[in-house]
Parts: C-alpha cells; structure tokens; sequence
C-alpha cells in the first residue's frame, strides 16, 4: 500500500509544506449555463495561464442535473494535471476563475456557469474549514466518477495513482467504487451520455454507427481518382452521398493511396477549397458534418475556416510538426490514424514488420494521442483510427478487423478515457479485400467492404469510412439494431 499524507484541519497556510514541489492533481469541471463548451475552454485556458500543466483529459458527457432537477443540462468532465500551487493557493485560483468566468452565490447545486472541483491533491488527504481532498461528495456522483476513471489507466502508473485508489471508500480502490455506482453500464442511460463537441453541438456518437462517405478530388486516388475534380462533379456525388444515408462527408485532396507522391499544401487547398465552399452551400448538408482528410495545418486551418466541422489526419501528427497545435486552437474533432512512414513508405518491409499487430498498433497510435493531448487537444475532440490499410498487408488488417476490442483494452491499460473514444475504420475497397475475393478492380470489392464494415461494427467501430453508402448504411442498421439488441438483454 503506498503512504498517502494527510492535512487534516490544516490552517489555511498548511500549503507551504507541498509549495516547494509540483502535486499531481485532478479537478472536475461543470457547466450547464451560456455557453458550456465556451466556459470549459476558458477554464482550461485560464487554468494553464495560473500555473496548471494540464496533461490529461477525461471525456465529455452531458448529463442529467443532481439534486436541484430542474435546471438545464450539464456538461462534465475533469483534467489531471500537475502544479507548483498549495492547495489551498490552487482552490484560491479555482475560485477566482469562476468568478471570471461569470459564477455568482446561488442556490447550492443550482445552474453555473462554471463548477471546478479539486478532486484529487497529490497524496495527500486535507481536511480544512473550506477544502476537502478528496472531495467528499465523488463517491455518490456518477458524473463525477465516470470523468474521474477516465484519468487513470486499468494498470496503475505511479504512486500517486496508487494513493488515490487508497483513499477510495472501497477496499478495491477506485475501480470497485466506480462498479458499485453501476460503471460502464450507467453510460448512454440514466441521464449520463458521452459526448463530443462538434461547434455549438453535442453530438451523442455512441447511440448509434455513423457512415462517413469518401469524396476523393485527387487524379490519382486508388479507387476513384479524377471522377470528381470538378465543381459539379464533386457537388452531385455529396448530394448522392446524403440522399442515401451518409452522415459525415469526408473532403480528401491529396491522394495517400500506396506509393502516392505528395503534393502540396498551395496543391491540395486549390483542389480543396472551391468544392468545399460549393458543398457548404448545399441544403442538404444542413444537420451534416464535414470532414477534410489532410496532414498539413494549413490546409486544416484553411478548411476549419470555411467551416469544415472535423480534420482528419492519416499521419496522426507526424507529417506536419504543426498539425497538433493548429488543431487544437481550431478547438474542432481531430481524427488521429495509425500509420508508420508516409504513403510512399508505408509498405516497406520495415514498416510492415510487429509482433502483435494489435498491441503494437495501440501502443503506437496510443503515443500520437497522448501527443495531441499534451498540445492541448482535449481526449473530448478525438476520434481514434486503427488505419486499416497503412502499413498492414492482409493477415494484419484482418487482425485489426477482428481484434478492435483488444486495440481498446490495450489503450485501456494507459488511459481508460482514450479506449472509449470514438473509433473510426476505413476498409472500403481496399487492397487486401481484392487479394483476399480475388477482385483486381476496386469498385468491385464492395460486398467485401460490407463484410467488413459488419465485423468492424459488431467488435466497437462507431464510424465506418466507406465509398458505397446505400449498402453500408443497410449493413451498420442492422448491426446496431443486432448490438442493441444484445445491450438489452446484458
């Protein structure tokens, strides 16, 4: 058992003793008036501007109000971080952030713009006339408790962690007390959803598989390179695409199929920009999310700025030093893949070489998302990609097909809130479907991606990339309709 430390009835001064080294500290965060993302983002901000390196995010859920019922709905989460503040100097600095933020003295439990809670100081155990650590109301606060497991890994990285799983009221630490508050199963139910942000919208991925549709506007892309370089062309396929069932169109100008030479950024925004403006004009896409398939900044500054919804990054931040930094200032979803090397390296031998591909890949995209975090990516704006068809050949991809729940438990064992996020899969028509059906043409691989898309929906994918949507919008109904079905009688 390692030693947690205690301030009991510290004077408020008691901060001096832990002033000279930084604590490692949770804090929970709450809105549920004006703008709840705005408010959450300044108080991360503000946070960072005080002195709190923040390293961790939890995920975002918009839950049902506790206690005084009858008020709007809140938006919670919760950060880990470290910081040189007392604890007593860092609840100061909380409060006045609050206050900044618009927060006045109302009813207790009442609506606010703001809520920030210290759950967590270092190991240490402080009882005072106004803090206590840990705050006492976690253990009855689902909303509360889920955010907090989201901090932590399923293997325990430091002492730290170990004290806070010492100071649960449960014997078996944090995990015991989260399963007698109902864990996982609570999630999607009893007014406590995971959710992400998307502009001023929550979007409620986890009800429901969503289809992401394929607009390729490159001359050489694998499966429909050149039939959609024009305006019109480009406008007529999303219309197509909307009409029968996609919910996400996804804007690719630069083709990263095998061996693609790379073109750049100037390159890709003039194939880009026009049709993307052209698109967002369309009535259709009202409801609809636009997403742009780029690794340069520039060109997802660009795309975010004619109103794009989401980026979405083969490299995982690799080909482009300020990918990271510029998404997470465009404070929009960010879709990090898998990939080792580039398209013109990514099938080397080398690159081609794991042991357990599953766990290799996990720890690996696991690594770009921690790098997204610590550039201030929130874990709430982030979808994973396994990147089935980047540096895999078909006994791999098939392993990531049928091993995407091991993919997630291994990230679980790191961060329990990167395994829940969003999972996004883009077989559709790929190499390894032709080798294995024996079809060298790709359009003709389309029953091959449905058998596919359907394996990858029944073991966790939330969003399938797919080029035929009538077909696949069919096959993801009836795996959520078989998925449901299953959660009823769990």
């Amino acid at each position: 058992m390692t030693a947690c430390l205690s301030l009991s009835h510290a004077p408020l001064d008691s901060s001096v003793a832990v002033h000279a080294q930084e604590q490692e500290v949770v804090i929970a965060l709450g809105s549920n008036v004006g703008d709840r993302l705005h408010n959450f983002n300044e108080a991360l901000r503000l946070m960072k501007k005080a002195g709190i390196r923040i390293t961790r995010h939890a995920c975002l859920y918009e839950t049902e109000p506790a206690y005084v019922t009858n008020q709007p709905l809140f938006l919670n989460s919760a950060v880990r971080g470290s910081t040189k503040l007392g604890p007593h100097e860092l609840l100061a600095v909380l409060k006045k952030i609050e206050k900044d933020l618009g927060r006045s003295n109302g009813i207790r439990y009442g609506p606010r713009p703001i809520d920030l809670d210290i759950l967590f100081y270092g190991k240490f155990k402080i009882y005072s006339d106004i803090l206590t650590v840990p705050h006492e109301r976690i253990w009855e606060r689902p909303f509360v408790m889920a955010p907090l497991m989201d901090l932590l890994g399923s293997s325990i990285d430091s002492d730290t962690v170990a004290c806070w799983h010492d100071l649960s009221i449960c014997s078996g630490g944090l995990f015991e007390s989260w399963e007698k508050l109902g864990g996982e199963s609570l999630i999607g139910k009893d007014g406590l959803k995971r959710v992400l942000p998307i502009g001023n919208r929550i979007w409620e991925w986890s009800s429901r598989t969503s289809v992401m549709g394929i607009l390729n506007l490159t001359p050489d892309s694998f499966s429909d390179g050149g039939k959609f370089q024009s305006v019109e062309a480009a406008v007529s396929q999303v219309r197509s695409m909307i009409s029968d069932g996609a919910d996400i169109i996804d804007l690719g100008a630069q083709s990263t199929r095998p061996m693609a030479s790379r073109v750049s950024a100037e390159q890709e925004m003039d194939r880009l920009v026009p049709v993307l403006e052209a698109v967002l004009k369309l009535p259709e896409v009202e409801g609809k999310l636009l997403s742009v398939d780029t690794f340069y900044s520039e060109v997802a500054s660009e795309a975010v700025g004619k109103g794009a919804h989401l980026i979405n990054d083969v490299s995982g931040g690799q080909l482009d030093s300020k990918m990271l930094s510029v998404v997470a200032g465009l404070h929009v979803p960010y879709v990090a893949m898998h990939m080792r090397g580039d398209p013109s390296t990514m099938q080397n031998s080398e690159n081609l070489h794991y042991g357990d591909v599953c766990k290799q890949v996990a720890s690996e995209l696991y690594m770009r998302v921690r790098d997204a975090e610590l550039s201030s990516i929130p874990a709430w704006r982030i979808i994973i990609d396994p990147g089935i068809g980047f540096s895999k050949n078909t006994d791999q991809n098939l392993e990531i097909l049928t091993g995407l729940s091991t993919i997630r438990a291994e990230i679980a064992r790191k961060s329990l809130g990167m395994s829940h996020a969003p999972l996004l899969i883009g077989p559709s028509r790929k190499g390894f479907l032709g080798q294995i059906c024996g079809q060298t043409a790709a359009i003709d691989r389309d029953p091959a991606t449905v058998a596919s898309v359907t394996a990858g929906v029944l073991g966790g994918a939330n969003i399938v990339r797919v080029h035929n949507i009538r077909a696949n919008v069919d096959a993801v109904k009836v795996c959520d309709a078989m998925l449901n079905r299953r959660s009823s009688f769990a």
